[in-house]
């Protein structure tokens, strides 16, 4: 308790190396993070440790920067082995620096595809799914590298030989938001960078859904309209042979758990799944300061949201003819994979002279954020804006 009151951040590190390999402990104090104000660093090839790290600049309180090793599936001696090389030879530059110097008998595919999707290779190339794609082309180089030093290969006229080094990674943009974000999930256990609710902010105040922390400082068993993202599902059977599941969700402000019974296990089945976003209407009952939910209704979110949404305003950039052909297409095809719907979607291109000229204001889509928020990262699209 002392050194938890007088020394935070170093504390809670140390707790969470102590758990390193507890996902569920991880989570708990991770909240606690969130509660004292403390930041919680992603995962960083080149600034990461083996375990839990604080880092700080003297100004202010410290911040935690997470553990290479409680990545999942990626094995605390391999990231000792990263950490050492890194130690010993300094940062990795490069991707191509880094398959240099990678001892391919340490670290396999498996663990490198975690390490992407953690984001711990976004020091090196932000794009997650451009790297993930190309793991195998990082494994060739290093193999290739590996086998030189091994050999002492010599070039002709006696000097070492200059390997080709240059990577060629698929042309491809990274993972939308919302994949980016499952990615990481699954490869770390909870959502660290962001929240999947964190687009939802203008759409959940429509619907008047209230977060976990309002719910019980409000205190009032009854019903109760929540969003929330899945994060866990048990699912038992009654004494009778029911089938019943409880549905461990989260918020951008905590985590919280739904029964949902026989009957409403059956109904919402297809869409029940780890990573779905959901609109959750519930019963409560409070004992005390903590309360029990009991669904009485469940919706993928984005549907409710694609209903309620008046619909967006898609600027284009306006600087090059070909460049905002290009956005345009892409902009239609996510439009069209999407369906049509009640939502507006207006279309202008910023002109060169900082006017905006109206493409088209007659189409109708289903418009949710979560593709708002896709629509965002297209190449040629200068803002996005839920109107």
């Amino acid at each position: 308790a002392y050194l938890k009151a007088n020394y935070p951040v170093e504390f809670l590190a140390a707790s969470m190396t102590l758990d390193m390999n507890n996902t569920d402990k991880l989570n708990v104090f991770r909240q606690d993070l969130d509660r004292l104000g403390i930041d919680l660093l992603p995962p960083d090839l080149n600034a990461s440790g083996v375990d839990f790290r604080v880092e700080s600049n003297g100004a202010s309180q410290g911040k935690i920067r997470y553990a290479l090793a409680a990545i999942k599936n990626v094995g605390e001696g391999a990231m000792e082995t990263l950490v050492k090389e890194r130690s010993e030879n300094g940062p990795f530059e490069s991707l191509e620096d880094f398959t240099q110097r990678l001892d391919t008998k340490v670290v396999n595919k498996r663990q490198m595809e975690n390490l992407v999707r953690a984001g711990a290779f976004d020091g090196l190339n932000p794009n997650r799914r451009q790297v993930f794609e190309g793991i195998e082309t990082l494994l060739r180089h290093a193999s290739a590298a590996a086998n030189e030093r091994d050999s002492g290969q010599m070039g002709l006229f006696g000097g070492a030989a200059a390997p080709d080094t240059t990577i060629n990674l698929p042309d491809i943009p990274d993972w939308a938001p919302m994949d980016r974000l499952k990615e990481e999930f699954d490869a770390i256990g909870f959502y660290l960078s962001a929240h999947p609710l964190d687009d939802y902010g203008k759409t959940l105040k429509r619907l008047k859904a209230s977060s976990i922390s309002e719910v019980l400082a409000n205190g009032v068993s009854g019903p109760v309209v929540m969003a929330g993202t899945v994060i866990a599902i048990t699912e038992r059977t009654s004494q009778k042979g029911n089938r019943y599941a409880f549905v461990q969700c989260s918020d951008t402000t905590g985590v919280f758990e739904v029964t949902v019974f026989s009957e409403g296990l059956s109904a919402y089945r297809e869409f029940l799944e780890v990573g779905s976003s959901l609109f959750i209407k519930a019963a409560a009952e409070f004992e005390g300061d903590s309360a029990r939910f009991t669904a009485q209704s469940m919706e993928p979110l984005d549907a409710v949201a694609a209903r309620s949404s008046p619909g967006m305003k898609v600027t284009l950039d306006g600087r090059d003819t070909d460049s905002v052909r290009q956005a345009m297409e892409r902009l239609m095809g996510v439009l069209d994979r999407q369906g049509r719907g009640r939502g507006q979607v207006d279309i202008v291109i910023a002109d060169v002279d900082g006017s905006d000229v109206l493409v088209s204001s007659d189409l109708s889509f289903a418009v949710s954020p979560s593709i708002i928020s896709e629509i965002r990262t297209l190449a040629g699209v200068a803002d996005v804006e839920e109107t």
